[in-house]
């Protein structure tokens, strides 16, 4: 696997927030809903999950710094020659470093792995012990999570590879590219099996916007529900709730529902913020015949200077 540094775009000194960002975004282009037509796309979009999966992870990350893991998180070759990439010893031969190098030496010389003699070339430590077994590979899910789901964190199902479905609970501070580890529920492996990987992806909502935790709404309203006020029907994620609106209002004017909107990594909801917009209908006779009998005759504009 390439290196999840280069996949993502990043420095190896990127912090956390800087992956993420890089992650999102190239999530976003790479998205196979937008990539139809472009099979590679998947593939790619794959590859930089699994990358931000192993630079999320503090651990792994520092593993992969440190050169013990690869791209894939699996265990490097334990040692290397004179000045490349492993440590050589100073008198030319092999030093452990306390890595385990006994499935090696099993291969080389025919027999179980075996602890080096005095004059027998290899720097200290064991070789004897075994290895554990690796687990097996990871698997990334991208899970599309309705708008009003996300806000309200309805419960999901997701359908792993073996074909067997799960319920999964969102947590609070979901958003697009959130993941959530299923442990064991990845390939399997002498080791037991890895994990499942999923990605959160939020579906934009036909007229919910959101705003941090803040969910946002243009709502029309008639010229009359203008005029006169009154309380009038909004939809909102948690379903319809009256709205009072005061007489006069103006379009551009926000009203603010408490508690109506997502769910913070705090556990505190945010609001929903409706927007009136004044919907005045075309060639209306009976409008038409009002205007022309009376005129607004406040300076509206004169704040802007003219």
């Amino acid at each position: 696997m390439a290196d999840p540094y280069s996949l993502l775009g990043v420095t190896r000194s990127a912090t956390e927030a800087e992956v993420k960002s890089a992650y999102r975004k190239l999530a976003k282009e790479l998205h196979p809903d937008k990539n139809k037509d472009n099979p590679k796309a998947a593939d790619k979009f794959s590859a930089v999950t699994n990358a931000y999966d192993l630079l999320s992870d503090k651990d792994k990350r520092a593993r992969f710094d440190r050169g013990e893991i690869d791209g894939d998180g699996n265990p490097t070759a334990p040692f290397g020659f004179g000045g490349g990439g492993g440590r050589g010893s100073s008198g030319g031969g092999f030093e452990s470093g306390g890595a385990d190098f006994g499935d090696i030496f099993e291969g080389l010389f025919g027999g179980p792995g075996r602890r080096a003699g005095g004059g027998g070339g290899f720097g200290g430590g064991g070789f004897g012990r075994q290895a554990p077994p690796q687990k097996g590979a990871n698997v990334a899910y991208r899970l599309a999570v309705q708008f009003v789901d996300a806000a309200t964190l309805a419960p999901q199902r997701i359908t792993l590879q073996d074909g067997k479905t799960i319920d999964l609970k969102l947590f609070a501070g979901v958003e697009t590219g959130t993941q959530m580890r299923l442990s064991g529920k990845g390939q399997a492996g002498p080791g037991g099996a890895g994990d499942a990987i999923v990605t959160v992806e939020v579906k934009p909502h036909p007229f919910f916007k959101r705003d941090g935790d803040n969910v946002l709404l243009d709502l029309p309203i008639t010229l009359d529900e203008a005029v006169k006020g009154g309380k009038v029907k909004v939809p909102t994620v948690d379903g319809p709730v009256m709205l009072g609106v005061t007489a006069g209002a103006t379009s551009g004017k926000t009203l603010r529902l408490r508690g109506r909107g997502f769910t913070g990594k705090d556990g505190q909801r945010g609001d929903q913020l409706v927007t009136l917009q004044i919907d005045v209908p075309a060639d209306d006779p009976a409008i038409q015949a009002l205007v022309e009998s009376w005129q607004d005759q406040r300076a509206v504009r004169a704040h802007l200077g003219v």
